[in-house]
């Protein structure tokens, strides 16, 4: 396949680019960045040197079989039609295909969508979820990292019926790496280390990403409380979640329901009881961590999440929609596991 990176120097253009060095059918051909058009890749990222990765290249998008955009959000969309057009399929590692509603989207975003008749032809790019649809499309919005997390523990639970859906909490801290590479104050080292915060609280633009694809799973329409928080780490995202239970559920129900669920999926790992997820679990790596318990004080089930926020929180699922596009294997690209210590 001959793949194309639009964005190819920001963190999340980066691990597409690490990741893809080792995928066996995938012929990177296009880097595209408008701020550094001309320069050689191993400019940017010095250890690419020797890699033969050539040179960066302006937003015009040569022939392409598929197209990773890894672009602010309202860029993608503008361009999409013209791309699919020429008969290239596009990822979206931003946010302008994953809301179904495009007055969500304008409230949200703050941007009318650019084509929102191309939403319902867009399809979610969670492949514990949605794989058959994601085999079908040429348009795939590839989900958020914090919605990537806290979905993935709770969809399963919500479909059976297991937890209640209108008391929902969502505790989430991420690495720095999540914010992007681009210079601000908000991520000076001088303001992060040695700190620990929130931030976007009751406002974080992932809220109504992760109350769409809740609600689905319940079958009715859900509102949860989600707070991200900043942690003076480069990578990860270790999300805790608290839910409420059905009457009668243990937690032996609880957890049969996520091994029964991703007894299948190769990157999900439901942990012994007792061993609890790390973020260094999956520094580098596709893999998602997942345990749970339940607080019989309280009635409450607590249910914590680990992922590489810029693996399967972005590139690495983004690969992994990829391969399921052209039918190949899900693990082409993605082998390798967390880096550690």
């Amino acid at each position: 396949m001959k793949v194309g990176i639009l964005g190819a120097t920001g963190y999340t253009g980066h691990e597409l680019v690490r990741l893809l060095n080792v995928h066996p059918e995938a012929e990177l051909i296009y880097l595209g960045s408008s701020s550094s058009a001309g320069k050689g890749y191993e400019t940017v990222y010095p250890h690419f040197e020797g890699f033969g990765k050539g040179y960066l290249q302006t937003e015009d998008v040569p022939e392409l079989d598929v197209l990773f955009c890894a672009l602010p959000h309202g860029l993608t969309a503008a361009r999409a039609k013209e791309l699919l057009d020429r008969q290239i399929k596009v990822i979206d590692l931003g946010a302008d295909f994953r809301l179904k509603d495009p007055d969500s989207y304008k409230t949200w975003y703050r941007l009318d969508h650019p084509v929102p008749e191309l939403l319902a032809e867009a399809v979610y790019g969670l492949p514990e979820v949605y794989r058959e649809e994601i085999g079908k499309t040429s348009l795939v919005a590839n989900p958020g990292c914090y919605p990537t997390a806290t979905l993935l523990a709770l969809i399963p639970l919500l479909e059976s019926k297991l937890i209640k859906g209108n008391s929902l909490i969502i505790d989430a801290k991420s690495g720095v790496s999540g914010a992007g590479r681009g210079a601000s104050l908000n991520t000076h080292f001088a303001e992060v280390t040695e700190n620990f915060k929130a931030y976007g609280i009751a406002e974080h633009r992932h809220t109504p990403e992760i109350e769409q694809e809740l609600s689905r799973a319940a079958g009715s329409a859900l509102t949860v409380s989600f707070t991200p928080h900043l942690v003076p780490m480069i990578r990860g995202i270790l999300t805790t979640i608290y839910a409420d239970v059905e009457a009668g559920v243990g937690e032996d129900d609880l957890r049969a329901c996520w091994n029964d669920h991703y007894s299948n999926e190769e990157f999900i790992r439901v942990l012994p009881k007792g061993t609890w997820p790390q973020t260094k679990f999956c520094t580098g790596s596709n893999y998602v961590y997942l345990q749970l318990t339940l607080d019989k004080r309280t009635g409450r089930a607590v249910i914590v999440s680990a992922i590489d926020n810029l693996v399967k929180g972005a590139s690495g699922q983004a690969i992994q929609n990829m391969n399921i596009m052209y039918g190949l294997p899900e693990n082409y690209g993605l082998k390798g596991t967390a880096i550690w210590p």
